[in-house]
């Protein structure tokens, strides 16, 4: 390092510490850099089309680009190049005071957190300077590689394609003084739904417009050319405009290029200093104007179309991803971060003008660092239903799902197959599909509650989106198409879990499962849903819950309705099924996670105890506890209702996660519960949620689940097809006692 470089970093500002190269001034620096464009007082850029706003838009760009790949770097890990083609988007957004900024590509994560730096929100995480943030960087407790709920000023999550456009939408809805851009990579483009949800959104909710899409078009995905790197500006401009977009603003880097560049996607970096400006001013302007549109009640998306890879050490694919030996010392990481290095006045001005855009630190402005004011519910109209009555445990949760949407107009309802065909009409019939054509048939209307485009990634993202960012929501499904909706759920409630405020858990019932639809065939009989959610109860914010009858699935709701930073799935019938619990015997069970239905009371035989989740499952096992009983055995029959309860406390990650539950079922209450002679534990789904029971059991035990799915006329044939027959549990208790 030369004498000259080696002084110009000590006169580095204090943050900067850690940053290895300093640049030479740049044109005209002293006339359109001397003060910083957004002035003391104010949180954004004051005129769009000024010059001097158009200078530091490109700073700011080129601040983000040399953080991102010094921070990359730093670790020789992490995914620089995506984020270095939407920079001066980025910049751009923020100081026209845009800050409240979501991402669906977790790739973009350096490029977030550089940003986060620069406007003091790691101040939170104790990081003041570059060198801390690079030490923290793909560590443990610091900047995980894609984002997460837990970085203080990012709104949500990202990793998963597909999902930042349910954030932002979700954000509109609840702020809707506050424009919410998302950006979108062209990779990304070919996730399923992304397009077709937004269109659905728009024409399901019409006024709201103030969330804008910002697709960065940058002719590249990870490892190849995007596929829509061929569409020329006229075809993308019909794709969005297809999609129900009115306003198509784009920025075609290569209308700058004076350097005579191959191919469609120019690289700004190599344009001469002017042009560099003009292409900055240009998108200045033109996400002033898509912002405004959009604000203003037209549907809008912004695309920046520049060379993925701008500004780093490469281009294309082959900027995504740095491996170990792309080091700070490697050459051309070196030699890319010296073109990007600042002049050594520009990095506080950058700072100061990110500070003060959207009128402060993201970490202190951003909607998700408050907790969202929540409309009070008082207390939900629970039925109770007599004992021995047969009821529909789905339509009696309905009916509180009604009353929650009648107490809290921001509560939604999502469903892509509709409420009617789970047993569940009276949502609709409380709350209304929301549709521009009003329809009392269908119960269908413009200002409605229900929410039902016809897949389950836009109901389960909408859902999610809004309890992420603090509203109420119920994702309601055919558990046999939820597949495509499970992602969101999973990375919604993991942010949950590292969130540093509270907010409603996000809350799923799957219904019509897989003992209920064998005439449908494989398609309805997905099972493997409930196996999902119990996989994931070891984290320590997940609840899978079983209620046996249409009392139990009261209480289960309102528990879940009240509860803060889980994730809550419901799993239940839509058929008439036997009420076997009291309203207080349910709040029992929801409590200490399992609860006897049934206890032989007489006789001394072996005891046969019989574990079960679901509840048309109990049929055939209440029909076994009559042969059993026949033969001498007593029986004792459990409902395995909240099974995250029934583990030991070293088994759940419950003390690492926001709003920790430490409650779990004491050794003398298990064993009161499941000791016997012989344990049975039965599931009309997966085995894996009676996993604590089988865990904790010291009897010999066994396990009846579900095997696979057939065509078949009733839920008892399809039972019998998979074994769960009163007949075979019978025989294996039997046979246990004999072991």
């Amino acid at each position: 390092m030369s004498t000259v470089a080696a002084e110009a970093i000590h006169r580095l500002p204090k943050f900067c510490q850690g940053i290895q190269h300093s640049g030479e001034s740049w044109p005209d620096f002293d006339r359109h850099a001397q003060q910083p464009v957004i002035a003391d007082g104010q949180s954004a850029i004051s005129d769009p089309q000024d010059t001097r706003a158009a200078y530091q838009t490109l700073l700011a760009a080129d601040a983000l680009r040399y953080l991102t790949l010094h921070l990359t770097g730093s670790k020789a890990s992490g995914h620089p190049g995506g984020f270095a083609s939407s920079a001066e988007a980025y910049a751009a957004l923020a100081l026209l005071g845009h800050t409240n900024i979501v991402t669906e590509v977790g790739h973009h994560a350096p490029g977030f957190y550089s940003a986060m730096f620069l406007d003091g929100s790691l101040e939170e995480m104790g990081i003041t300077t570059v060198e801390q943030m690079c030490e923290r960087f793909r560590e443990r407790d610091g900047l995980l590689g894609h984002l997460s709920g837990a970085i203080p000023g990012l709104l949500s999550p990202a990793g998963p394609l597909g999902q930042g456009q349910h954030f932002a939408m979700a954000g509109a809805m609840l702020h809707p003084n506050k424009l919410f851009p998302f950006t979108l990579g062209d990779g990304g483009m070919g996730e399923p739904y992304v397009l077709s949800s937004m269109m659905h959104f728009h024409t399901a909710y019409p006024k709201i417009t103030n969330f804008l899409p910002v697709l960065v078009w940058n002719g590249y995905s990870q490892e190849h050319h995007s596929m829509v790197s061929r569409m020329n500006n006229a075809e993308m401009t019909a794709y969005w405009r297809g999609h129900g977009f009115e306003e198509v603003v784009l920025v075609d880097a290569k209308a700058f290029d004076d350097c005579a560049q191959e191919g469609a996607y120019a690289d700004s970096s190599r344009f001469s200093f002017g042009q560099r400006v003009a292409f900055a001013g240009a998108v200045l302007s033109e996400a002033d104007r898509a912002a405004k549109l959009a604000l203003g009640g037209t549907r809008t998306v912004f695309i920046i179309k520049q060379m993925k890879g701008t500004g780093v050490h490469t281009v294309g694919s082959k900027s995504h991803n740095l491996y170990p030996g792309d080091t700070l010392d490697t050459p051309h990481i070196a030699e890319a971060l010296q073109r990007r290095a600042l002049p050594t006045g520009a990095w506080d001005l950058v700072r100061t003008n990110l500070q003060r855009a959207g009128g402060g630190p993201a970490a202190r402005t951003s909607v998700t660092e408050s907790i969202l004011d929540l409309e009070p519910l008082g207390e939900l109209p629970l039925q109770e239903f007599e004992t021995g009555d047969k009821q529909v445990p789905s339509t009696a949760m309905g009916a509180l799902v009604g009353a929650v949407g009648k107490a809290d107009s921001r509560f939604v309802v999502t469903n892509a197959d509709g409420n009617e065909a789970s047993a569940m009409k009276n949502i609709n019939e409380a709350l209304t599909i929301r549709h521009p054509t009003g329809d009392d048939l269908y119960n269908q209307g413009p200002d409605g509650q229900v929410y039902e485009p016809l897949n389950e990634d836009a109901c389960a993202g909408l859902a999610a989106g809004l309890a992420l960012f603090g509203s109420r929501s119920l994702w309601l499904s055919y558990e046999s198409f939820a597949i495509n909706g499970l992602p969101i759920v999973q990375t919604v409630t993991q942010a949950m879990a590292e969130l540093r405020r509270r907010t409603p858990s996000v809350v799923t019932m799957f219904t019509a499962g897989a003992l209920e639809q064998g005439r449908n065939g494989w398609t309805h009989q997905r099972p493997e849903v409930e196996n999902y959610f119990a996989a994931m109860m070891r984290n320590g914010n997940v609840y899978p819950l079983f209620p046996c009858d249409a009392n139990l699935i009261q209480v289960a709701y309102d528990w879940a309705v009240n509860s803060y930073n889980k994730g809550v799935a419901i799993f239940a019938s839509k058929s008439p099924l036997p009420v076997r619990t009291t309203l207080e015997e349910g709040r029992q069970a929801m409590e200490q996670g399992a609860i006897t239905l049934y206890e032989s009371d007489s006789g001394s035989g072996p005891v046969a105890v019989i574990a079960a989740t679901g509840d048309m499952v109990f049929l055939p096992i209440f029909e076994a506890r009559d042969r059993l009983e026949a033969e001498g055995y007593r029986v004792r029959i459990v409902a395995v209702v909240n099974p995250r309860r029934l583990f030991r406390p070293g088994d759940v990650a419950w003390d690492t996660v926001a709003e920790p539950d430490s409650q779990f079922m004491e050794p003398d209450a298990f064993n009161a519960l499941f000791a016997g002679d012989a344990l049975l534990g039965v599931s009309g789904g997966p085995s894996a949620c009676l996993e604590p029971v089988m865990l904790r059991s010291r009897a010999p035990r066994d396990v009846f689940a579900w095997k696979r799915g057939e065509t078949t006329a009733s839920p008892g044939e399809i039972m019998a097809f998979n074994g769960i027959t009163a007949e075979a549990m019978a025989s294996r208790i039997q046979q246990l006692m004999e072991e």
